[in-house]
């Protein structure tokens, strides 16, 4: 296929979600100033336990190298559910409905925390081209009760949505806690935002027994031509009533240090929400995204009694087909011998309640 202009801007808009290819229009932004650590050389965040992320070299290839298989999804795949959640949901319980994508309403102690949230029709640093979504919402916005907490993991277009929090700032005034650095490119983005920075290893109290600690995750963050790595990325432990929650937005497995560090600092976890898409081709993706199967170790791992499934079906960022990721959870957990009920793949506007 020839490389259009058209084709070149539309592979570029879609890479800058997907791994934070960096956007001329975002270059200029500030970013975060502050002390050197084990994690921040002064200039930039990294990963310890890490590698790099992948060189624009790399990145040319995947896109435009010869044997590229990227399978074809649907214009439109809707989902058969939609959630109207309660206002509130009180006691020991939790409620997890899922939005789509890495979006997630938690419902606990009378507490509304969204993760990730991502409204919009396209993630990307522009409206008009890069990857659109492919079903609505599992709520409708005008169908979200109050707002209490948004907790956001990075810097990614596909996580990291300016227009849905300026919305949600306008609407609820919530909270926002994410990792340093990402709190300054949303006040920047809009002064309205309540953005809160934190570093990995902070514990952040959320209000009626809630609890939030951030911890170290295998990724990385971009979104200007400049800012690479300059704002942290995390994982999340949710401490509720009804037991700890380990919401992993975007990680690689690595050698799976990171789910054995939480298991033995924040164990037992009643419940991990861990990613099984956007990770074809492996050579390219396998140290930021992890696939099914590595899914399914970090599961074994962390030790959470059971899981939940996301990151897939939502926006096409990478090669696999809509429906891979869902088939391949499946034989996973079977060659692992791992009852799939431990670890359950929704669709968009389907709820829990543990």
């Amino acid at each position: 296929m020839p490389i259009t202009r058209r084709r070149l801007f539309g592979s570029f808009a879609g890479l800058a979600a997907a791994i934070g290819v960096p956007s001329l229009w975002m270059t200029y932004m500030k970013t975060y100033d502050g002390p050197v650590s084990d994690h921040f050389d002064g200039l930039q965040f990294f990963d310890p336990d890490g590698v790099p992320p992948k060189s624009l070299g790399e990145v040319l290839r995947w896109q435009f190298g010869s044997g590229r298989k990227r399978a074809a999804w649907p214009d439109w795949a809707p989902s058969p559910h939609a959630d109207t959640p309660p206002l509130r949901v009180e006691g020991d319980k939790v409620r997890l409905s899922y939005v789509g994508h890495a979006s997630w309403l938690i419902q606990t102690a009378g507490l509304n925390i969204l993760i990730d949230p991502v409204w919009s029709m396209r993630v990307s640093p522009v409206g008009f081209a890069g990857p659109k979504r492919h079903n609505d919402p599992g709520i409708a916005f005008d169908k979200l009760p109050k707002i209490d907490v948004v907790l956001v993991s990075h810097g990614h277009y596909d996580h990291l949505d300016i227009e849905t929090l300026s919305k949600l700032a306008a609407t609820f005034a919530p909270r926002v806690i994410t990792p340093l650095g990402n709190d300054i490119t949303m006040r920047e983005s809009d002064p309205a935002i309540k953005a809160e920075g934190f570093d990995w290893k902070d514990r952040v109290e959320l209000g009626n027994g809630v609890a939030v600690t951030l911890v170290a995750t295998r990724h990385w963050s971009a979104r200007g031509l400049f800012d690479r790595n300059k704002a942290l990325w995390a994982s999340f432990v949710l401490e509720t009533p009804a037991g700890k929650i380990y919401i992993v937005c975007d990680s690689g497995y690595g050698e799976g240090k990171h789910f054995r560090r939480v298991a033995e600092v924040h164990g037992p976890l009643r419940l991990a929400i861990l990613p099984i898409g956007a990770y074809e081709p492996r050579w390219f993706m396998r140290d930021q995204h992890m696939n099914p199967e590595d899914a399914v170790k970090a599961l074994a791992d962390c030790g959470a009694q059971a899981a939940l499934a996301h990151h897939h079906g939502t926006f096409q960022l990478t090669d696999e087909a809509i429906d891979a990721p869902v088939q391949a959870l499946a034989e996973a957990l079977k060659a692992a011998d791992v009852p799939p009920e431990r670890f359950v793949a929704l669709k968009p506007g389907q709820v829990v309640e543990v």
